[in-house]
């Protein structure tokens, strides 16, 4: 909550000034009350645009827009149900009845990490001020023209903000025609017309690729390659600003050792599938068409002095052409193909899948369903021909330009200096990339340098039992028994995509996250949908309750972003379990954890959350005709069903009968309201309660956690 946005009185108490409303309950109270998340009332900005995508494959999505800023946030489904709830009178522990009630389960961390991620993108109605940026503003404060240098050496690119009003200028002057069914026609002839012209020149036996003045064509041709790139990037702004969306920004930058225009489209992300197709189709059209126009002016007038520039121009831009419509790069016809078959994360996911889990369904000889035989056979494609038009493209510089390179080598001092310049310009990202390599190759030897320094080391092993000594499944441990467990210890680090292990393995060990951000993710194999059921930062553990219940994994996790893991192997942790059973509390708590588990209201729990609802909780027998709650009464406890039936009755009529893995009682509890019906046992029940104090914990640890990364919700930006 900004200063702005509370109220007067929360000043006033401060001051010493009475406050209205205050309840009696004196400052703190008030001021804890104003600033506890669960009690905010989150309001989206009345210029939010929200859009639903319904995928053939399944995995259906939304897109968020915050038009001021032009940054779009990836929903799910289950979440965009929640937005007409943010309109400034609900709670954010009002808002959890309902995301409880739909999922039915207690996870509810992802809430409260949306309702964050809203904030700080602006997509809420109190304006949010990122005070760290500013700190470092001011503290280093600097020109515009010295920021962007430093974007620029940073990154290879510049960009231009205002680069929308000169788009919708040229679209209102003149390129809207265009757009126009029959001048979309006309130059789509001319195009095919131009392609035919083209592939006639040769017969003439005039041209070729190289000339009698190389150095001259090749800086001509240089020039009218920037125009086309120029008219290509114009293009695909042209087709945001036709179907009503806008330009975040145009730029400079060195892209694949060419200096290169591009436009930041994200915008698109908002448009309907087959505007998506015309917008990435508008850059490769428009090549197409002067590209073609060059063509028939070499072919018509084959004497003229600049026919033969032409012709290479041509021949240049039709392979240009060829490698951006392939959609095994991600260029122009990926992004086409992606749309085309609604698989729009189809590069990431077969690399993905080549990366972790190729080889290992290969030497496991297990079966592949389609999409896996799809994303593999993509993948595969796509390295071959990254390596194919790597090579191809160091042939056509080496025929286009060579004889400019050679000419500048021979010209003396001067223009070798000059060559040296242009060469370590233009091989910018080439450099990067081989400085990228270095830089994971380091990377891999450090992590393996941490990993022998761990096993000589002792204070990696005090943090690991540290982190260990945290965990209340853990709290009872002796010293030495956490001695011992934390030397068995392993550091383990996980690059972004790398899962731990996979829904369906057998359980061999357990691990505490000590840097990164992992997902815990539900797959339904037949389907290929996934959901995130929860987020694991540091402190948090997993897998230990698989250890226990020797079942095999019922999720799979993954790693968000580069991470490490403290990792204990079935094999100590069983001697642990051993060597403990006689320690009255801590045996029996873990096999009451994992029994807790059982229950959908708690399988999304972590194993601290579920060591929270055991300590405020407990079984309970409840017999045929028993009242298990009260219409009316004071809402005191939630109840999970573990097996029975209950009858759910309003003012005596019966409304449902629920049986087990149900729950009961949120209501009253979330919305501070007496109980809204009274259950009735109608058979032998068995049911887990869980008192207030305990649920008001659960709920308070979702925002507690505060596991974010607002980055991994951002979709795709598309630059052109």
């Amino acid at each position: 909550m900004t200063d702005a946005s509370r109220p007067a009185g929360v000043y006033a108490q401060i001051a010493g000034a009475p406050a209205s409303g205050a309840g009696g309950r004196g400052i703190w109270g008030e001021l804890a009350a104003r600033v506890d998340p669960a009690e905010w009332r989150p309001a989206l900005a009345p210029d939010i645009e929200v859009k639903r995508f319904r995928l053939r494959w399944g995995n259906d999505y939304a897109m968020i827009a915050n038009p001021r800023e032009l940054i779009h946030y990836r929903l799910e489904p289950y979440e965009v149900e929640l937005l007409p709830l943010m309109d400034g009178g609900h709670t954010v522990k009002q808002i959890l009845v309902e995301r409880f009630q739909g999922s039915g389960d207690m996870e509810l961390s992802g809430l409260a990490d949306l309702v964050e991620q809203l904030r700080t993108g602006g997509f809420l109605a109190s304006p949010y001020v990122d005070v760290a940026a500013a700190v470092r503003r001011g503290l280093d404060p600097v020109s515009t023209a010295r920021r962007k240098a430093r974007q620029f050496a940073r990154s290879l690119s510049v960009d231009w903000r205002g680069a929308h009003r000169m788009v919708a200028s040229l679209y209102r002057h003149g390129v809207r025609w265009f757009f126009t069914p029959w001048v979309a026609i006309t130059m789509g002839l001319a195009a095919l017309v131009g392609f035919l012209a083209f592939l006639a020149v040769p017969d003439t036996g005039r041209f070729d690729l190289s000339g009698s003045d190389a150095a001259a064509a090749s800086l001509v041709l240089l020039a009218m390659n920037y125009l086309l790139t120029f008219v290509h990037e114009l293009a695909h702004a042209s087709a945001l600003v036709h179907y009503g969306r806008r330009v975040k920004s145009a730029g400079f930058m060195i892209y694949f050792g060419s200096p290169a225009f591009f436009i930041e489209s994200s915008d698109g992300l908002m448009l309907e599938r087959g505007q998506r197709i015309v917008q990435s189709a508008a850059g490769p059209y428009a090549e197409l068409v002067i590209a073609g126009a060059a063509a028939i002016v070499a072919w018509a007038i084959p004497d003229a002095g600049i026919a033969p520039i032409l012709y290479k121009f041509a021949l240049l831009n039709y392979f240009v052409i060829f490698l951006n419509l392939v959609p095994l790069l991600e260029l122009d016809g990926y992004w086409i193909l992606s749309d085309l078959i609604q698989v729009p994360d189809l590069r990431p996911r077969s690399l993905q899948f080549i990366r972790y889990d190729l080889w290992r369904k290969l030497g496991g000889r297990e079966r592949f369903t389609k999409q896996e035989v799809g994303l593999a056979l993509y993948g595969t494609l796509g390295v071959v021909f990254t390596i194919f038009a790597v090579f191809t493209s160091v042939y056509f510089w080496e025929e286009v330009f060579g004889g400019l390179v050679r000419q500048l080598w021979n010209g003396g001092p001067v223009t070798r200096l000059l060559l040296v310049g242009v060469g370590l310009f233009v091989a910018g990202p080439v450099l990067r990339g081989l400085i990228a390599l270095v830089r994971a190759l380091v990377r891999w030897v450090v992590a393996l340098a941490r990993s022998v320094r761990f096993r000589l080391q002792t204070k990696w092993r005090v943090e690991a039992a540290q982190l260990i000594d945290a965990l209340p499944l853990f709290e009872d441990l002796p010293e030495d028994v956490l001695s011992d467990l934390a030397g068995r210890v392993r550091l383990i680090g996980f690059a972004a995509g790398r899962p731990v292990f996979r829904q369906g393995d057998p359980p061999d060990a357990f691990y505490v996250v000590r840097r990164g951000t992992f997902h815990v993710i539900e797959e339904d194999h037949e389907t290929g949908k996934e959901r995130v059921l929860r987020v694991l930062g540091r402190g948090e553990s997993f897998g230990e309750l698989g250890l226990i219940d020797r079942t095999d994994r019922t999720a799979t996790v993954r790693a968000l972003e580069d991470g490490e893991l403290f990792e204990v192997d079935k094999g100590p942790f069983d001697r642990l379990l051993a060597e403990m059973a006689a320690v009255p509390d801590f045996a029996p708590t873990l096999q009451a954890v994992a029994e807790l588990r059982r229950l959908p209201a708690f399988a999304t729990l972590g194993s601290d959350d579920l060591a929270e609802v055991l300590e405020h909780g407990g079984w309970v027998n409840v017999a045929p005709g028993q009242v298990l709650i009260e219409q009316g009464a004071e809402g005191d406890a939630f109840y999970a069903i573990r097996s029975g039936q209950v009858d759910v009755l309003t003012d005596g009529r019966l409304v449902r009968t629920l049986g087990p893995g149900a729950h009961v009682g949120e209501i009253a509890l979330l919305e501070d309201v007496p109980r809204t019906a009274a259950v009735v046992a109608r058979t032998p029940v068995r049911v887990f309660r869980l008192d207030r104090e305990g649920f008001e914990r659960v709920i308070a640890g979702a925002f507690r956690r505060g596991t974010l990364n607002p980055a991994a919700r951002v979709d795709r930006t598309w630059q052109h």
